[in-house]
């Protein structure tokens, strides 16, 4: 997770038409609900998928895995075209370092964890972060939501009485924009968010944020009732450290999702990998 005047007026008497058919939702229990609901543990559910992420330079699409151990992933194209002969050798040299050494893999599983403790988090701070307020609804697609539920949308801006306890929940002190929630299923479809303000971090010792930044995540149902994330929109850029430049601008989408076993191990999924690699390059190349 866009014009005033007669724009913002417009917007206000829909809400409200929509608001006086609709039963009335309490928007700080719904949300609060759905982000107990998202960070429960549970759903052990793995999958294989397909990553394509576009950035300034041109795309690059992966064929991702979840493993027990971590996730392994091989590039199959860069700007939607297949690998040639030594450039699969080459990724598949660099994920076989993992399974040639246990320390690197370790090293792995503890970033992938360390960056999945952050993302809790942030979630977990939503409810106390923000205030919400119920504008519309809007009707679930095959990547957002489920196709055809109804899905909740509430607008949030930041609470002046929340008090981050960290340089990780910060941000949310300079963002507003909107969420979309399926009521019925208690997940959250959709948070659109922007930075409204410079966000610093470390009393702007450790650097900040420029004001415009902006973030788009989007769930949907993948597979008979689990959930996973099906795109996501960065766009930030800013200083760290005073003088080294950050600039992020990425758009990517998952897609192609199918189960694998949950006691899959790295090595195993690499195995998967380099068969459905060894699969799309001979339906490149026309032999299959």
């Amino acid at each position: 997770m866009r014009m005033p005047g007669i724009v913002a007026v417009v917007v206000a008497a829909a809400g409200m038409s929509w608001a006086a058919d609709t039963p009335r939702i309490d928007a700080a229990a719904l949300v609060r609900q759905t982000v107990d609901n998202e960070t429960k543990a549970g759903d052990h559910t793995k999958f294989m998928f397909q990553d394509r992420k576009q950035t300034p330079t041109g795309t690059s699409t992966k064929l991702i895995v979840e493993t027990k151990e971590a996730t392994a992933g091989l590039v199959i194209a860069y700007d939607d075209k297949p690998l040639g002969p030594k450039q699969r050798q080459d990724e598949l040299r660099r994920v076989q370092r993992f399974i040639d050494s246990p320390d690197e893999l370790r090293k792995k599983a503890k970033q992938e964890k360390e960056d999945a403790d952050r993302v809790t988090r942030i979630m977990r701070a939503l409810p106390d972060a923000f205030v919400y307020r119920v504008v519309g609804e809007e009707q679930g697609t095959n990547s957002v939501g489920k196709a055809g539920a109804e899905l909740v949308k509430l607008s949030f801006e930041p609470n002046p009485k929340y008090d981050p306890p960290s340089r990780v929940e910060q941000v949310l002190t300079a963002m507003h924009g909107y969420l979309l929630i399926d009521a019925n299923q208690k997940r959250l479809a959709r948070i659109d968010g922007n930075l409204f303000k410079e966000v610093a971090f470390g009393w702007g010792i450790l650097g900040h944020l420029d004001r415009g930044g902006h973030f788009l995540v989007e769930q949907g149902d993948v597979s008979n009732g689990h959930w996973d994330i099906t795109r996501m929109n960065l766009r930030f850029t800013g200083k760290i450290l005073l003088f080294k430049k950050l600039n992020i601008e990425s758009q990517e989408t998952y897609s192609g999702f199918r189960s694998v076993p949950p006691d899959l191990t790295f090595a195993q999924g690499v195995e998967l990998l380099k068969k459905q690699q060894d699969e799309i390059a001979e339906n490149a190349s026309g032999t299959k």
